[in-house]
C-alpha cells in the first residue's frame, strides 16, 4: 500500500485556475463517496480551502493511481486534463505524509504559522471519517498531523508576531495604549487597508470610530460596517481630538493634516497619547506631526519593516516545526513497520487461545471431579505458559518487521506456526465486517498473497 497526494495550491496555480477546482461544502460527502469508489483507491480525505485543492488516498500503486486520481477530477470539474496537468503536484508516501504534515502546521501557507488551515485539515479528515472514507493508515496519520500542529503551535513562538500590515498596526496600538476598550478610531479615506485595520482595531475593543471621506456616501457605507459615525474632513478636524486613533489612506497629492491641525488637537487631549498610521502613498500626514509630544506616528514603511522582522522570526520558529515533523515522521515510520506483522501476531493469538480453550475443555472432560476453583488455578496457569511461550516469537518478528528482508521473515514466521489457515479465516472476517469498503489489492510480489490481502482487509 502506498500513500500519494495530488493537488493545486497558490504556488502551481493562478487564482482562475484553482477556482475552478473547488469543492462546496454541500458537495464534498458525494466527492468523497465517489473518490473512494475510484478503482485502487481504498482510503480517501480531500482537503479544500481557498489557496489549496488536495486529494490524499492510500492506494495500491501510486503512478497508476495519480492517472485515475486525475481521472476523478477531470470527470468531477468536468475539465479535460490538458487544462490542469501542469498545475498539479503529486507525492508519495513519506513525501506525502511531510507534506501533509507541513501543510497542517501552517509551514505551506501564503502566511507562514496561520493557525486557520489546522482547523480545516481536521474538518476535512472528520468529514472523510463521518463518511466512512478512512480507514486505519489515515485514521492514524491525520490525528498524528493534527496533534502536531497543536503542539508545534503551543510549543514555539510561530503564530505570535504579526505578519500583515493590519495586524502589524494593531500590535504597535498595543504597546502605545495597552488595550484598546474605550478607545475611539477615526479612519480618513476608504481604502481598503484602511478598512482591514480598523476592522482588527474594533475587533480588539475600539468603542467609536469616525469615517471621514471626500465622498461622504462613501463614508455612509464605511461607517454602517462599524456601527460607526461618517465626517466631513472639515467635522473631522474639529472632533480630531476625540480620536485616539487615525489611520489615513487617501489618494490625495498632499497632506491632509499638518503639524499644526494635530497640535491644535493635542491641546484639547490634554497629552493622552494619540496614535497615527499613514498607509497612503503619498503620504497623507505630514511627517514633521511626529514633532508632537505624545504623538506616535508611522507609515507604510515603518510598519511593513515590522511585518519583515516578524516574518523573520516565524522563519526561525518555522526550523523548530521542521525538527518536530522531522521526529514525527520517525515516528510514523516506526508504527508503519509494525503494521504488516498486527495480522500474523493477532493471528498467533488466536490459534494459541483456540488451542488453549480446546486443551481446557478436553481437560475438564477427562477429569469432571476437578473443583469450579482447580480448574481457574489450571487455567490460569496454562495461560501464562501460552503467554510466555508466544512473548518472545512476537518480540522477535516485530524486530524483524523493520529489516531489509521483512517479507521473507514474516513468511516464515507464518509457516513455522502454520497460520495460513488462520489468516484466511481473518481475513475472511474482515471482509465480512466491511463488505462495501472492502477493494481487491494488487500484490507487490508473490510474497504471502494471504497476508498481503489479509491486512488490506483489515486496514481498509
Amino acid at each position: 500500500m502506498h500513500i500519494i497526494v495530488v493537488g493545486l495550491n497558490y504556488r502551481t496555480a493562478p487564482v482562475e485556475v484553482r477556482e475552478g477546482f473547488t469543492f462546496s461544502e454541500r458537495d464534498l460527502p458525494e466527492a468523497l463517496e465517489q473518490l473512494k469508489q475510484t478503482k485502487s483507491i481504498m482510503e480517501g480525505v480531500i482537503v479544500a480551502t481557498c489557496n489549496r485543492t488536495e486529494l490524499y488516498a492510500v492506494v495500491d500503486r501510486p503512478t497508476l493511481c495519480g492517472h485515475y486520481i486525475r481521472s476523478f477530477m477531470e470527470k468531477w470539474f468536468k475539465t479535460p486534463r490538458q487544462q490542469f496537468t501542469s498545475d498539479l503536484y503529486m507525492y508519495e508516501d513519506e513525501k506525502a505524509i511531510d507534506h501533509l504534515f507541513r501543510v497542517t502546521c501552517g509551514l505551506d501557507s501564503m502566511v507562514i504559522g496561520e493557525t486557520q488551515i489546522l482547523g480545516q485539515v481536521k474538518n476535512a479528515f472528520l468529514l472523510a471519517q463521518q463518511q466512512k472514507t478512512t480507514g486505519t493508515l489515515f485514521n492514524t496519520i491525520f490525528k498524528q498531523a493534527v496533534t502536531l500542529a497543536k503542539k508545534a503551535h503551543s510549543d514555539t513562538a510561530i503564530g505570535e508576531a504579526a505578519v500583515s500590515v493590519s495586524y502589524a498596526a494593531v500590535e504597535l496600538g498595543k504597546r502605545i495604549f495597552g488595550q484598546f476598550n474605550g478607545k475611539t478610531v477615526m479612519i480618513v479615506g476608504a481604502g481598503k487597508m484602511s478598512e482591514l485595520t480598523a476592522k482588527h482595531l474594533y475587533a480588539n475593543g475600539v468603542e467609536r470610530v469616525f469615517v471621514v471621506n471626500r465622498t461622504y456616501d462613501r463614508a455612509v457605507q464605511l461607517a454602517d460596517k462599524f456601527n460607526g459615525t461618517p465626517l466631513s474632513m472639515a467635522d473631522a478636524i474639529s472632533r480630531l481630538h476625540e480620536a485616539d486613533i487615525v489611520i489615513s489612506s487617501t489618494g490625495s497629492d498632499g497632506y491632509v493634516l499638518g503639524r499644526e491641525q494635530v497640535a491644535a488637537a493635542m491641546q484639547k487631549r490634554k497629552s493622552r497619547p494619540l496614535f497615527m498610521i499613514d498607509i497612503a502613498v503619498p503620504r497623507d500626514l505630514d511627517p514633521a506631526i511626529a514633532s508632537v509630544k505624545n504623538v506616535f506616528l508611522y507609515d507604510i514603511d515603518d510598519l511593513e519593516g515590522i511585518v519583515e522582522s516578524n516574518m523573520e522570526q516565524r522563519r526561525t520558529e518555522a526550523a523548530k516545526i521542521e525538527t518536530m515533523i522531522a521526529a514525527e515522521l520517525d515516528v510514523y515510520r516506526g508504527w508503519y513497520k509494525t503494521l504488516g506483522v498486527a495480522p500474523l501476531i493477532r493471528a498467533l493469538q488466536d490459534k494459541a487461545t483456540d488451542i488453549h480453550a480446546e486443551t481446557m475443555d478436553s481437560l475438564a472432560n477427562k477429569l469432571p471431579d476437578l473443583s469450579e476453583r482447580e480448574l481457574k488455578v489450571i487455567h490460569k496457569l496454562t495461560k501464562s505458559i501460552v503467554n510466555q511461550m508466544m512473548h518472545d516469537p512476537i518480540l522477535r518478528i516485530k524486530e524483524m518487521a523493520g529489516e531489509k528482508h521483512a517479507d521473507e521473515a514474516m513468511d516464515m514466521f507464518v509457516k513455522l506456526f502454520a497460520l495460513e489457515d488462520t489468516l484466511e479465516q481473518t481475513k475472511n472476517n474482515a471482509e465480512q465486517r466491511n463488505p462495501a469498503g472492502t477493494k481487491e489489492v494488487a500484490p507487490s510480489g508473490d510474497t504471502m498473497p494471504v497476508l498481503k490481502s489479509t491486512i488490506a482487509a483489515i486496514t481498509t
